[in-house]
């Protein structure tokens, strides 16, 4: 078995034999020892064997990074619709810009009543010196 298919493999053994759902950092140490890998191979390719184990059909992700074969479940409790997901992004975005936009009407507020204190006290010099000028 080589490198790139060895760990995919490996964890879709370990998951047939416990017969239960695993947390990704369980499932990757229990590759790891079944393959006595070294600490410096662990650290460099668990984002690998994560790349592998998401584009791997025969996993699923169960919420909350916990992982098992995607057999054991039912298309209704590990589909994910895109369209929830988008709208939730379309969401937060839109969120986004409102609070931008109450920012930016609350520092123009700020400079309107500046210029319009400004604006009055320019009127109540011209006023002071038309009576001087009487």
């Amino acid at each position: 078995m080589n490198g790139s298919t060895a760990y995919v493999e490996v964890a879709a053994r370990i998951l047939e034999k416990n017969e239960k759902e695993l947390a990704f950092r369980d499932l990757w140490n229990a590759v790891c020892e079944e393959l006595e890998l070294s600490d410096e191979v662990k650290l460099n390719r668990i984002s690998y064997f994560y790349t592998q184990l998401t584009l791997d059909g025969r996993f699923v992700t169960l919420g909350e990074n916990v992982w098992d074969l995607r057999v054991r479940h039912t298309f209704d409790k590990v589909h994910i619709d895109m369209n929830d997901v988008y709208a939730e992004v379309e969401q937060e975005e839109l969120h986004a810009e409102w609070e931008e936009e109450d920012e930016n009407l609350d520092d123009e507020d700020s400079v309107d009543s500046y210029d319009d204190e400004e604006d009055e006290e320019e009127n109540d010099d011209e006023e002071v010196e038309e009576d001087e000028e009487y």
